[in-house]
């Protein structure tokens, strides 16, 4: 059984099933079925940026994106399981259009 999801269309949950299940004595226990980590050929590169000391990747996506809480936007273009990996000096990042989102070729 799924419920519905409560997360906001900006959520890297968004769009995931919520599942439920009844238990014996008659409550109910719900989880958030698994998100997988999208393949980051499906992301268009709009630019490139190089890590500086002490750069984080909520402030990198406050400067491309907007907003600070999209950062797992960028691990998710990157193949980073876990976004602090991106935060290494001298590291280059894509940053990339929302995933699915064709890009203009040779643009």
């Amino acid at each position: 059984m799924s419920a519905h999801n409560p997360f906001p269309p900006t959520s890297r949950y968004a769009g995931l099933d919520v599942a439920t299940q009844t238990q014996a004595d008659g409550t109910e226990r719900s989880w958030l079925r698994r998100r997988w980590v999208p393949d980051p050929s499906r992301f268009v590169t709009f630019t490139l940026h190089t890590v500086a000391q002490g750069e984080r990747l909520d402030r990198l996506t406050w400067q491309y994106l907007g907003d600070p809480l999209q950062f797992w936007r960028i691990a998710d273009a990157n193949g980073a399981l876990h976004p602090d990996a991106l935060e290494q000096p001298e590291r280059t990042v894509r940053i990339t259009l929302p995933e699915g989102l064709p890009g203009v070729p040779h643009a």
